[in-house]
């Protein structure tokens, strides 16, 4: 144990701070109900923003004939509904809201969710009006973390509509923590590698080669410029060549073009350099021979994957690394910016239809999946979530903060865990649970790539289990487990009857 944590371990055994904190817990708080019904707008405006595509969000014509009989809200939606929104309205009343005061008094300022888990009764559906109740679960110590030193407050929330029938609840923990007080420092390279040991090299882009740029490759180094991937053509014969060459290989004419490839490919070969190790990159370095659909071959980089993911023939996409400002204004040779071509898994298509249960083993993998964030999806998903916290969509308070940058929310990641999900195994996959943990940030920039793998199945009930990460070039963004439904047994027919009956019942009293 270091000395700062020694020292707030003996400050927490006889702590009249931590017992004020902890005094609440066990408690609940008052009936808090919803100020609006649960809505298609909001369930569209969050579709669009996670970019989901499951019919049974957004088409009542294929809602009705799905398992749940007609529009849900996305079960991820579940604690958004009865969010207080921009004004942040707190009751004092609440034993959540007031330890959460009490340490905003004492400097614990900041704020970030680090564990959500959502189980649900049966989904929402549009016009039901919600009603929650919070229960504070417990207070930490003080703790020293990487971000801060803090203190954190889990609590949970039960769900129902105003008439009383549950559906669902909410198992919630973040860190409080004051902003500055992280270690930020760090072991010493010599603690951390080894007396003697080198550290480890700076892998801000910038610090790579610049290119050579002349004559013959002038054409491709522009095209990078601006996003296209130019390959050069021979203007006699119609053959392909990379590297750029003045003369073509095939019939030996000197007129040589170019033609703006289309970015998609598959992998042919790869390899891992691991010596010598340069500042520029982040190791470890993953290089892949990409045969591209026009038919030429080129190395490149591989990004938003890690090397057990990688297999021969996956298919790729390309996407830009931005690597040099200019060093002199205008300039278009190696003293200009570069822009390098790197490539990434594709998205793979959404399944459509279903899976059965009788299809899916254990241990059967789902396909790999990029998710580029942008400060769109960041700010987009905090606002559809209604998380006016500023370091979702606020720059400079962010980084005031500590960050970097802005960063996504728990919610969002939790909506698209979700969607990756139900695109992997299709749109009427009924959520149970869905359990999250977030890891690294996403910033702006990034690419989170999804995986995942099945690791437990009931045949006769059509109940899985699967286990799922969001890896950005840091490290693990959201990790998580989900306790899913799916047609082959009895749980998911189950469901339909039981939709089918309140469907009924709700014709009736209209």
């Amino acid at each position: 144990m270091s000395e700062p944590e020694a020292s707030t371990a003996m400050r927490n055994a006889d702590d009249p701070f931590l017992a004020r904190l902890q005094e609440a817990v066990g408690r609940p708080g008052p009936v808090n109900v919803a100020r609006d019904p649960v809505n298609q707008p909001m369930i569209r405006h969050w579709a669009d923003i996670i970019d989901d595509a499951n019919p049974c969000y957004v088409d009542p014509d294929a809602a009705a004939l799905s398992v749940h009989g007609g529009i849900v809200a996305p079960p991820t939606m579940l604690d958004v509904w009865d969010k207080a929104g921009v004004q942040m309205r707190r009751d004092g009343a609440s034993p959540v809201g007031a330890v959460i005061d009490v340490l905003d008094a004492a400097g614990f300022t900041s704020t970030l969710a680090t564990n959500s888990d959502l189980e649900m009764t049966r989904y929402l559906r549009p016009g039901e009006v919600l009603e929650s109740v919070a229960r504070l679960e417990s207070v930490s110590p003080e703790k020293h973390t990487a971000i801060g030193r803090g203190h954190f407050v889990t609590w949970r929330t039960d769900y129902a509509t105003v008439e009383g029938e549950h559906v669902g609840s909410v198992l919630f923990r973040m860190l409080k923590f004051a902003p500055g007080t992280g270690r930020v420092d760090g072991p010493s390279a010599a603690g951390a590698h080894g007396a003697g040991a080198a550290p480890p090299p700076d892998p801000d882009p910038s610090r790579r080669p610049r290119p050579a740029i002349n004559a013959d490759n002038q054409f491709f180094w522009d095209g990078a410029r601006a996003h296209e991937l130019r390959i050069q053509e021979c203007n006699a014969c119609g053959a392909l060549h990379f590297p750029p060459s003045p003369r073509c290989r095939d019939c030996g004419s000197f007129s040589m073009g170019f033609r703006v490839a289309s970015g998609r490919g598959t992998l042919y070969a790869w390899a891992v350099p691991h010596h010598p190790q340069v500042n520029g990159f982040r190791y470890p370095v993953l290089t892949g021979l990409v045969e591209l659909e026009e038919g030429t071959r080129l190395v490149a980089n591989l990004v938003a994957m890690a090397r057990e993911h990688i297999r021969i023939g996956m298919p790729l996409e390309l996407c830009w690394l931005d690597s040099h400002p200019a060093l002199e204004p205008g300039a278009i040779d190696s003293r200009g910016p570069i822009t390098l071509p790197q490539f990434r898994p594709v998205r793979p298509a959404r399944c459509e239809s279903t899976r059965s249960v009788t299809e899916l083993e254990v241990g059967d993998e789902l396909a790999l999946c990029p998710i580029p964030v942008s400060a769109t999806l960041i700010v987009g998903g905090a606002l559809m979530t209604r998380d006016y916290f500023d370091v979702h969509h606020d720059r400079d308070l962010a980084q005031r903060r500590g960050s970097r940058d802005i960063f996504m929310n728990i919610h969002t990641s939790l909506g698209l865990s979700q969607r990756y999900l139900s695109d992997c195994l299709g749109p009427e996959t009924v959520f149970r649970d869905i359990r999250v943990r977030l890891g690294v940030p996403n910033h702006p920039g990034d690419t989170m790539t999804m995986s995942g793998a099945i690791t437990a199945l009931d045949r006769a009930t059509g109940e899985i289990s699967v286990s799922f990460r969001g890896t950005n070039e840091t490290g693990d963004h959201v990790t998580g487990t989900a306790a899913l439904v799916l047609p082959g047994g009895s749980e998911h027919d189950a469901i339909r009857a039981a939709s089918a009956a309140a469907h009924a019942e709700r014709e009736a009293r209209s």
